[in-house]
């Protein structure tokens, strides 16, 4: 089942990097940092919890695949993996969809709390600031 309307239902050709009978891999159309991907479900589902077992499972195993692709271009120190599950999660395309993260030594000040940054407020946890 796909949705004319989604963009990740119809991906533009230069996007696509990778695809299995579940799972596309795809550029961030608007990368956060080089070799920022995506991993999306071929079948129009809006959220983690309405995927199948084996759709989960291929977009955890796409993972490896992810990262593989961006280290053929890249040298990241590091990653962030998450998702977006909800508007009130920030999800803004109601497709599911995993980012990969690539990341490298300075390009914050501090990485320490990682994802614990999308609620800046309660993120620093080791200053005694919080």
């Amino acid at each position: 089942m796909t949705d004319p309307s989604c963009p990740f239902c119809t991906i533009e050709p230069a996007r696509l990097l990778h695809e299995s009978t579940a799972v596309r891999i795809l550029r961030d159309g608007f990368p956060v940092s080089p070799g920022h991907l995506l991993l999306v479900p071929r079948r129009h589902v809006e959220s983690w919890f309405e995927a199948t077992p084996e759709e989960q499972q291929a977009l955890t195993a796409a993972i490896a695949v992810a990262k593989a692709l961006v280290e053929r271009e890249h040298q990241p120190d590091g990653y962030n993996v998450g998702m977006n599950l909800g508007p009130a999660a920030g999800q803004t395309v109601m497709h599911l969809h995993l980012h990969v993260i690539p990341r490298y030594r300075g390009d914050v000040a501090d990485p320490r709390g990682g994802v614990r940054w999308v609620l800046p407020g309660r993120a620093d946890y080791w200053s005694g600031r919080r």
